[in-house]
């Protein structure tokens, strides 16, 4: 293409960027030298191998990361590479299978840590920006839209089926190596850890928010969460006129999935289910149910109303602790 009359290549390569692509930009120049490339190993009697391979970012000026539990599963040891060139071998601080989270430790490095903002502001529609490592290619960005919130999505945990809760769903392409990387949103700020679990194409992360800050505090703290454990498959949902009018809300949680043999399971809940209320507290999105189930909430009777076929009923679940095996 021709430049303009009297047009400077710089000043043409500027106005051949659109708003998109200059923030897209500056926010991927903001956030990648706090996300590094980490691999994690375990002991073996024949020597120490690669057992899991993602990324991490950077949070605190002495060296601790932020990344996802499945990615250091079953390890202790590792090393992280920055964009930089820097390099720094890892340990493992804990990591709770439930939120997919886990924070690892290295000798404080060059980067500035990141600046966490909060994904309760997040709206649908809105543009993020994933960096992370997937397939070993470094520093890889890439952009889309905030598909969904409140989402959770049932995966695999040390050999169990759990939930992860209140995940944020974006169009932004993530895959294997992508997990533990940073989302954030248009002023750099990181709302969200990448997780791939869910399988290459689906692009989902862990919010950061009230709830996953506790988690970080707790994993800094004594190396695990204590959780309690329901077992549902949930989406956020709008309800209809007629719902609004009889049970004076707005918004419900429906139930997806029951996980068999869970204490949602026991309880009665069903798929289908629309959850008004736990702990007579009014629940309108994953993050609101997570923050009953903490340690306290363990063993104790749990008040649950929900919406069934037009009808209101109240159910009692007993939640269980969460084992941490998937460490």
């Amino acid at each position: 293409m021709d430049r303009m009359p009297g047009a400077t290549p710089g000043e043409y390569d500027d106005d051949a960027l659109d708003s998109y692509s200059r923030t897209v930009m500056r926010v991927a120049e903001m956030v990648t030298p706090y996300v590094a490339a980490i691999e994690m190993t375990s002991a073996h009697r024949n020597g120490r191998f690669r057992v899991g391979a993602g990324s991490a970012v950077l949070f605190t000026e002495d060296g601790y990361l932020l990344t996802n539990s499945h990615v250091v599963a079953g390890t202790h040891k590792g090393h992280a590479a920055f964009a930089d060139g820097s390099r720094t071998d890892l340990e493992l601080v804990g990591a709770d299978p439930l939120s997919d989270l886990a924070v690892v430790r290295g000798k404080a490095p060059k980067a500035t840590p990141a600046r966490f903002g909060d994904a309760e502001t997040l709206r649908v529609g809105q543009l993020v920006i994933a960096v992370g490592n997937p397939l070993g290619l470094a520093g890889s960005v890439t952009a889309g839209v905030v598909s969904g919130l409140g989402r959770s999505i049932p995966v695999w945990a040390g050999g169990n089926r759990r939930v992860i809760e209140d995940v944020i769903q974006t169009d932004a392409a993530l895959n294997p190596g992508s997990s533990g990387g940073a989302l954030a949103d248009a002023h750099g700020r990181i709302v969200g850890i990448n997780t791939a679990v869910a399988g290459a194409g689906l692009g989902l992360a862990v919010p950061i928010n009230t709830t996953t800050r506790r988690i970080i505090s707790a994993l800094l703290g004594d190396g695990r969460v204590r959780r309690a454990y329901l077992g549902v498959v949930s989406t956020p949902i709008r309800l209809n006129a007629s719902a609004m009018i009889r049970t004076g809300q707005r918004d419900g949680l429906r139930v997806v999935e029951v996980l068999a043999g869970s204490p949602a399971d026991v309880a009665g809940l069903e798929a289908g289910d629309v959850i008004l209320t736990a702990g007579s507290r009014a629940v309108s999105n994953a993050e609101s149910l997570q923050k009953l189930l903490f340690a306290d909430a363990i063993g104790q009777p749990l008040q649950i109303r929900v919406l069934r076929r037009g009808r209101e009923e109240d159910l009692v679940a007993v939640p269980e602790e969460m084992q941490a095996n998937g460490q």
